[in-house]
Parts: structure tokens; C-alpha cells; sequence
């Protein structure tokens, strides 16, 4: 599948820089792009048509009155990730809209966060293909410890710009 927008035509050429290089590239144009992922400080370290892997550090701007990662942080982080891989499969002209977010908190996160968000490669033909549509995206969200503090569910539509 070519890319066939404009954010996978802006990383393509990142493709060929070291990967701490493209890290920080990557955060520098995302954050440009919506800025509340600059607010809230996640970093991206992987945007690719398949998969998006994103991370939060246990900073103090974003922590819970225990000191750990506040659970709207860590939803943020969740969504941005599956939010980002729809994005960078839609073709120019749709329009990516959160329908539904559903997280289960099931342990305290213990320092930083990494979410991994996924797309199947029928998911991203439907995207792709589809005029319109809706997509339930997997996404892992693992602390510092490598244990999922959470279970998330995203549902992401989509719709053409002109509707």
C-alpha cells in the first residue's frame, strides 16, 4: 500500500535517519501538528503505517496526587497512539473522529508509559478503501515494569472532509 498521505509522505524521509534521530523528529512534527501532545510531553518513537509506539515519562506535569502517571494522561497516551495510526493510513481527504474510548484501569503504572497501537492489514485496506467507516484499534499500554496498568478499547471513524 503507497503512502497516500500527507503525514506518511512527511515521515518517509525520516526513515533514513538513525532511530534516536527520527524519535525526535517524529515528536517535533507531531507536536507541531497537535499541539496538546507537546503539552503533555509524549514522545514518538515509532510512526509507521502498521504500528505506532508512543511513550510518557513520569514527569511531574503529569502526575496523580500518588505521584504516578494520572489515569487522563495515560488515556491521552492510549488514544494518541491509536488515533495516529488511523491517521497515517487515511488518505488525504478523510477525516479521522474518535467514536468511543473504553479504559479499565487494573493496576497502579509504575513510572513511564509506552502505548503500541496496531492496525491489521484488512483494517488499513478497509481505511484505505472505505469512503467512510469505523475501526476498533488494539493498542498495549506497558509501565516501566512491563505490566499493562490498563485495558483500552478505541473505536476510530472516519469520514470524508466535504461531508
Amino acid at each position: 500500500m503507497p503512502n497516500t498521505n500527507l503525514i506518511a509522505r512527511s515521515i518517509a524521509p525520516l526513515k533514513l535517519l538513525p532511530p534516536f534521530l527520527r524519535a525526535r523528529a517524529q515528536t517535533a512534527i507531531f507536536q507541531r501538528l497537535v499541539p496538546f501532545t507537546g503539552t503533555a510531553g509524549i514522545q514518538f518513537d515509532e510512526v509507521g503505517l502498521e504500528q505506532v509506539a508512543l511513550r510518557l515519562a513520569s514527569r511531574r506535569k503529569v502526575q496523580n496526587h500518588i505521584g504516578g502517571v494520572h489515569a487522563a494522561a495515560a488515556a491521552l497516551l492510549a488514544e494518541t497512539a491509536t488515533g495516529f495510526v488511523v491517521a497515517v493510513n487515511l488518505p488525504d481527504g478523510k477525516l479521522p473522529l474518535l467514536r468511543s474510548m473504553k479504559v479499565d484501569y487494573k493496576r497502579r503504572a509504575k513510572g513511564g508509559l509506552r502505548a503500541i497501537a496496531r492496525l491489521s492489514p484488512e483494517q488499513r485496506q478497509a481505511l484505505a478503501d472505505q469512503p467512510k467507516g469505523d475501526v476498533t484499534v488494539a493498542v498495549t499500554v506497558t509501565d516501566e515494569s512491563g505490566a499493562s496498568p490498563m485495558e483500552c478499547e478505541f473505536v476510530w471513524a472516519w469520514v470524508s472532509k466535504t461531508t
